[in-house]
């Protein structure tokens, strides 16, 4: 039989809460993130250095603060940034 388990206890109800809404806020950050490596990239393969640049610090900027509130380990953060940084320096 399958069925869904529902805490019982008053504070195992208020970690659901908060685990739901822990899940969202860091899936919100990590397509955010995405989407901006994503962006990125492309500018990347047209060549153009300035605007790779400026998207590169917003990108920088993300996952400080996502390796800050625990999305992503500091080191995962660390070893996109220098990815990154690495493909833009071929430029």
């Amino acid at each position: 039989m399958n069925f869904i388990r529902m805490p019982i206890k008053k504070s195992a109800f208020k970690a659901l809460r908060q685990s739901k809404k822990r899940v969202l806020r860091n899936q919100r950050i990590k397509k955010n993130i995405k989407m901006l490596y994503k962006n990125c990239l492309k500018v990347i393969k047209a060549g153009d250095k300035t605007k790779a640049l400026g998207l590169f610090q917003k990108i920088q900027k993300a996952l400080d603060k996502a390796a800050r509130k625990g999305v992503f380990k500091e080191n995962t953060a660390a070893r996109k940034k220098s990815r990154l940084m690495a493909k833009l320096n071929k430029l």
